[in-house]
């Protein structure tokens, strides 16, 4: 029986400070949708890198 290896994509861990409140009601308002804070901030940051990248690239993020 062989066994098959899952591939993981390769990701760079990011800290973020920012205050308690700001947090708690970041969090609220995700939770509040139904989404996690890191799909939220990974949407927007490739849509970001999309709209002011000069050659138009759209960078591989995580996706479910």
């Amino acid at each position: 029986m062989s066994q098959i290896k899952k591939v993981e994509p390769q990701v760079k861990r990011m800290n973020l400070n920012v205050s308690i409140e700001l947090h708690n009601s970041f969090k609220a308002a995700t939770a509040a949708q139904g989404l996690n804070m890191t799909d939220v901030l990974l949407e927007f940051i490739e849509q970001y890198v999309t709209e002011h990248d000069q050659a138009g690239k759209k960078p591989k993020g995580r996706r479910k």
